[in-house]
């Protein structure tokens, strides 16, 4: 086997060693990349056709060159093959099929070779420094890391952790906070996503875990999981919300937050730039939970909307600037905190809002169920809010009604079933009208009503409701807390499905967009078996 010179041994593990240790990369790697270099430099001089392999002893730095040729009957490829009789030169008793090493005298780099070389080693020292980074990271997402600014690009911040950089987007950023180079910085590690031009690790400093983190370095108990942080909310260099709970009842949750002379929390808002910091008792009742988060404003009574995951809040007509806060802060933070849309009434407010609901509600009964004023308002007294809970409750609940039995109620829910029938043969007619084809009927979860909807839409065909996606047939319309005030301007309603309004799930979505592409797959199957007995034929 061939081999080089001492001196060129000793140089050759030096530079591997040096590589290795400087871009802390296994130094194996560095060696596979010497080794590449050199074959590639090997083909060069004898021939790219050939299969040169070579191998560096990691060592002692000997370097052994050679050609791998196979040994078949007739020779196709000379520069990969031989024949029997020319293999016996290289190697006695080689026989067909045998793959046999032909050894090859040590080759001098020329500049160019010398040049091509450092390219390929570079490139996959790169490539392994890039994996190691990876690797190193991509575990890490969610903690808290500290880093020098290296340099600010069109509004983006790059931060050298040390042995990668990662970037804090504008988005990410705490807003009118200076960030100047060479700055030590705190930050948590959002995301790491591995790109071609190596690992990218994107930081966040605006992002509510930020909070978090911070906190749980702050508060021993965060640390040690006697109080968790169940909910956070921020609204980036002005305010925050944080809900906690101990699991020591002995241990007030807000109190070890805040910390002796609010040492705690003062380190945290420093960080965050002067953040002000709500911490406020976290709870499993979601009324209380809303009371809690909508602090320091007092609240009256709070109603619970399970459908549209809503909460309205009622509140002193004093607090309801207290409780909205400035441009609405104070009520957007508890609606992220809760999870849950909230809308804040005043007590006028709301008297109003349930007189309106209650005369509504009256007025239909007195049409729907030709029933005096008296007896309709009873019924919506009672809580019955629509005609489907008339016609379809049991009959005790109605007869139960003071003042009613049951002859009575059997009266209201035959004429309640007929006012339904009613409005379904309106909406038939007007379903016709509108030219939706009946095949839509016979699709799952869809009234007269809902096809009604569709018509309006567009959506008159089997095919025009095929061609729908789940979330443009049945997503809900995103919904963001509000003030209910009749004099303030009105903004555009959020857009959601075409049927967001009668409560589908996003399940039954996909049921009827499947059912409506079944007539694909139908009018699929015969094509095939023509074609099938076309080429019987």
């Amino acid at each position: 086997m061939a081999t080089v010179a001492t001196a060129n041994r000793a140089e050759l593990i030096a530079i591997a060693n040096s590589v290795a240790s400087e871009k802390m990369i296994d130094k194996s790697i560095v060696i596979e990349a010497l080794e590449e270099a050199i074959q590639r430099a090997a083909k060069t001089r004898y021939g790219i056709e050939n299969d040169i392999r070579a191998k560096l002893d990691p060592t002692t730095g000997d370097l052994r060159l050679w050609r791998v040729v196979e040994v078949v009957e007739a020779v196709d490829d000379y520069f990969k093959q031989v024949d029997v009789a020319q293999a016996q030169k290289l190697q006695k008793g080689a026989v067909v099929g045998d793959y046999i090493v032909d050894p090859l005298p040590p080759i001098e780099f020329g500049r160019i070779q010398a040049q091509a070389s450092k390219q390929i080693i570079f490139q996959k020292v790169r490539d392994a420094e890039r994996e190691r980074q990876y690797e190193e990271f991509k575990d890490r997402q969610g903690e808290i890391i500290t880093g020098v600014v290296k340099r600010v690009e069109f509004g983006h911040v790059v931060v050298d952790l040390g042995r990668a950089e990662g970037v804090i987007r504008r988005d990410a950023q705490i807003p009118r906070e200076v960030v100047r180079v060479n700055d030590r910085i705190r930050s948590l590690i959002l995301n790491v996503r591995r790109e071609n031009r190596g690992p990218q690790i994107f930081l966040s400093r605006a992002h509510p875990d930020f909070m978090k983190k911070l906190f749980a370095q702050e508060v021993p108990e965060i640390y040690d999981g006697i109080i968790t942080i169940q909910a956070a909310a921020r609204d980036p260099g002005s305010r925050a919300k944080i809900g906690v709970i101990s699991r020591d009842s002995s241990i007030d949750p807000v109190g070890a937050c805040v910390g002796m002379k609010g040492s705690r929390v003062q380190a945290v808002v420093q960080e965050m730039q002067g953040e002000k910091i709500d911490i406020i008792p976290w709870s499993p009742d979601i009324a209380t939970f809303v009371v809690n988060a909508l602090q320091p404003a007092s609240v009256s009574r709070v109603v619970i909307d399970e459908e549209e995951e809503r909460i309205e809040v009622v509140v002193p007509d004093d607090q309801l600037s207290l409780a909205i806060g400035r441009r609405g802060q104070n009520v957007r933070l508890a609606s992220q905190l809760t999870g849950k849309a909230i809308d804040i009434l005043t007590e006028q407010d709301a008297s109003e809002k349930r007189q309106k609901e209650f005369t509504e509600r009256t007025e239909m009964f007195q049409t729907e169920l030709d029933v005096d004023e008296t007896l309709a308002q009873l019924l919506v007294a009672e809580g019955f809010g629509a005609l489907e809970e008339v016609a379809y409750v049991e009959l005790d609940e109605i007869a139960s009604i003071e003042g009613f039995d049951e002859d009575l109620g059997q009266e209201l829910q035959s004429r309640a079933q007929e006012a339904l029938d009613r409005r379904e043969a309106a909406n038939r007619e007007e379903r016709t009208a509108l030219g939706v084809e009946d095949a839509l009927i016979d699709i799952p979860y869809l009234t007269e009503a809902m096809l009604v909807t569709l018509g309006k839409a567009g959506i008159k065909t089997l095919d025009d409701l095929a061609d729908l996606a789940t979330d443009e047939l049945v997503e809900k319309k995103r919904i963001e807390p509000r003030r209910r005030n009749e004099d303030a301007p009105k903004r555009p309603e959020p857009k959601g499905g075409i049927l967001s309004e009668y409560g589908l799930s996003d399940e039954q979505g996909n049921e009827i967009i499947m059912a409506a592409r079944q007539h694909w797959f139908a009018d699929e199957e015969p094509a095939t078996t023509d074609a099938a007995e076309g080429e019987e034929a």
